[in-house]
């Protein structure tokens, strides 16, 4: 169950990456969130001691929430640094 909180967790803040960013793009809005899902996944693993399959702890969330707004971070600097 833990699992799937920190996915739709990270998914929800790259969606929300794009509506700040005002992206548009299908595809660039699918790399936001998948960007957010595997932060939030990588991120809560570590941060809440390898035990996302069960329940998920306050640390946990944040550490998930931190992860997921600096891979968003890293996949858009990437992106416009790809892009010039």
């Amino acid at each position: 169950m833990g699992a799937l909180i920190l996915i739709v967790m990270g998914a929800a803040l790259g969606w929300l990456g794009t509506i700040v960013l005002r992206i548009e793009d299908g595809r660039l809005i699918f790399g936001q969130m998948l960007a957010g899902t595997a932060g939030s996944l990588l991120a809560g693993l570590f941060g809440g001691n390898a035990s996302i399959v069960g329940g998920v702890s306050g640390g946990a969330l944040a550490w998930a929430t931190l992860g997921a707004l600096g891979l968003i971070a890293a996949y858009n600097l990437l992106r416009r640094r790809l892009a010039q």
